[in-house]
């Protein structure tokens, strides 16, 4: 019987496991890739972590992964079927169908950028494709980019990259876009950027680095070549929920919770890109992977554990 089943060693995961170990508190991090650090790991530049300027996310992760490590955090790699409640404890249930038993869990499952899905970007990414304005848009200050996606997300990287970038193409499959009302107002008075509607990117170009998409229209299908410096796909994401899907209420597949990382159910726990939240960075994953332990620890105490 553990205190504590964290599941998912990103860095919120990480995060969670050495204010646990400081906490005294019997743990197993559990992940189901051969090698921790969550997305992080295939970022190529990150340079918006506080005191660590001009790193990359692979250099960064194992970093996370060696504090976690020293403080002697156990690991055990398996991927998680499911999470059922018993009695007052937990039972997290493996693929293997190897089954542990926790007093608490903590989800730091985390969420995948949802993919276009043509060649080129995956061979790219991170040389000119990205999935987060926000951490990525500072490098093409003065540069030409494309956003693709018609969603708030979509609007909000526009208006966000307008701001740096000489040029913005907001490529959308559809007509009109489905973005807040004020979103796309602000979107139309900006004159940097460029509505394609009825556009789809078919793939995208360039040797080391992203040099220009090829845009099809949804319809009649003709293909053009956009020149250009990089690509921001905002066409949604997907949470790691399917592992307490028949346990939590979900909301859009995201796990309901505010900072302090409670659920709805007592004892279960959430951290990281898989809850509820407005706002997915690195520092706001390792934050909800402390709060949620402070949380972990007062319910334990609570309880008499």
């Amino acid at each position: 019987m553990y205190d504590l089943v964290i599941i998912g060693s990103g860095p919120a995961g990480l995060s969670a496991a050495v204010y646990a170990k400081r906490a005294c508190l019997d743990l197993v991090l559990l992940e189901k890739e051969p090698m921790g650090g969550g997305q992080i790991i295939y970022t190529e530049q990150v340079d918006n972590y506080l005191g660590l300027p001009e790193t990359n996310g692979f250099d960064l992760s194992q970093k996370f992964e060696q504090h976690a490590k020293e403080l002697g955090a156990p690991t055990k790699t398996g991927e998680v079927a499911s999470v059922e409640p018993v009695d007052h404890d937990w039972k997290v249930v493996l693929a293997s169908g190897e089954e542990l038993l926790a007093k608490t869990v903590l989800l730091a499952t985390g969420a995948g950028h949802r993919t276009l899905g043509v060649p080129g970007e995956k061979e790219l990414t991170g040389a000119g494709v990205s999935y987060c304005a926000t951490c990525d848009g500072a490098f093409f200050r003065n540069k030409t980019v494309a956003v693709v996606g018609g969603g708030d997300v979509a609007l909000e990287d526009a208006l966000y990259l307008a701001k740096g970038c000489e040029k913005v193409y907001l490529i959308h499959r559809r007509k009109e876009l489905r973005g807040a009302k004020i979103l796309q107002e602000q979107v139309e008075k900006e004159e940097k950027i460029i509505f394609l509607p009825d556009t789809v990117v078919t793939a995208i170009h360039g040797d080391n680095k992203v040099e220009s998409v090829i845009l099809a229209g949804r319809d009649k299908g003709e293909e053009r070549e956009l020149v250009l410096d990089g690509i921001f796909i905002a066409v949604g994401m997907n949470p790691q929920t399917a592992c307490v899907a028949g346990t939590l209420a979900l909301d859009n597949g995201y796990v309901p919770a505010g900072e302090e990382g409670i659920t709805e159910k007592p004892g279960l726990f959430v951290a990281g890109d898989v809850r509820t939240k407005r706002l997915r960075q690195i520092v706001t994953a390792v934050s909800d992977g402390a709060n949620a332990v402070a949380s972990i620890t007062e319910y334990l105490t609570k309880n008499g554990n």
